[in-house]
């Protein structure tokens, strides 16, 4: 059997490509992954996976968990017939018509077209402790924007490790809702741009501690304080905050398009080939989602970009004889 469109990935872009392709008649399949910690925690439904409450999607003007959503957008498209295999793909092949995908199983499935959504995952410090508040909601996150104006954080001390300019742009959003945000960097200088790093380091609602690096994460059910260890001096302390928003950076889930021949950057993420639609460099493959947007990172834009991919396979199906 040939699919006509192959889904790889489960989160909002994923799950939103399966609804339009599934109304659309395309029959569509998603494979969703299976849970993964290495070298980061992966989970079917993607990162908000590891988002406890979401309040800046349209829809839920009281909020809801980032698990319940992600349910919600799967029972969505298995409601208009998408077809759901609880397993990773492995390899790809693009060289052929159809094209050859391989699953963990070593199963081959053909495909007409395929949608990539299998997002990017932050890094973390791994930490044990630092991952089991992160996946409990216990104060420790690594999206500023996604978390950072929940009640439980406003007008509360706040952390941010990183350097770059996401580390300074997820500073600057805290500042408008905390009591303090200390920026903890291992390095004496920050990488950012200067532009990023001056809206920092002019912030009276801002305090860097150089040199440092954090040991521990201390707290039971929730964030309490944080173990630092300056790296000049080897000499250790607590700071006392109630969030922790990691920002070193995320990796791009694309490991298994190696050799692919789908065009990635630098940093692994797939490239597009027009900025208004979500085609690659081959024809028939389009992209979604995180896996593809390092700037915005959001659940409304994955989806977004998901709704995207699925018209332009029904219409890149149409062309080319596929009904």
């Amino acid at each position: 059997m040939q699919e006509k469109v192959v889904i790889i990935g489960s989160g909002p872009a994923g799950w939103t490509a399966a609804i339009y392709a599934a109304r659309a008649n395309l029959d569509p399949v998603v494979y969703e992954g299976l849970p993964k910690q290495t070298p980061s925690i992966q989970l079917p439904g993607g990162q908000l996976m590891l988002t406890t409450d979401v309040e800046n999607y349209p829809g839920f003007p009281t909020g809801v968990s980032g698990p319940e959503m992600m349910q919600l957008f799967k029972d969505q498209a298995v409601r208009f017939g998408t077809r759901v295999e609880t397993q990773d793909i492995t390899h790809c092949d693009f060289a052929a018509r159809p094209f050859k995908l391989t699953t963990g199983e070593g199963k081959v499935i053909e495909a007409h077209s395929v949608i990539i959504a299998t997002g990017a995952s932050a890094n973390w410090m791994g930490l044990p402790n630092e991952m089991r508040l992160a996946v409990s909601g216990g104060g420790v996150s690594a999206c500023a924007v996604c978390d950072g104006a929940l009640p439980v954080f406003r007008n509360q001390p706040l952390a941010v490790v990183g350097g770059g300019d996401t580390a300074m742009e997820e500073a600057s959003f805290l500042t408008k809702f905390a009591a303090k945000v200390y920026v903890i960097h291992r390095r004496d200088s920050f990488r950012a741009s200067k532009t990023m790093q001056k809206r920092i380091l002019e912030n009276p609602k801002a305090e860097v501690i150089w040199d440092t690096v954090v040991e521990d994460v201390l707290g039971m059910t929730h964030l309490e304080s944080l173990r630092l260890k300056n790296l000049k001096s080897g000499k250790l302390h607590d700071l006392h905050v109630k969030g922790l928003f990691v920002a070193i950076g995320h990796t791009p889930n694309t490991h298994f398009l190696q050799g692919s021949g789908l065009d990635l950057d630098e940093k692994g993420y797939l490239k597009l080939t027009d900025g208004f639609r979500t085609t690659t460099n081959i024809e028939g493959v389009f992209a979604a989602g995180d896996v593809s947007d390092q700037i915005y990172r959001q659940a409304i834009s994955a989806a977004g970009m998901g709704c995207k991919a699925a018209i332009d396979a029904e219409r890149w199906l149409a062309d080319h004889g596929v009904h």
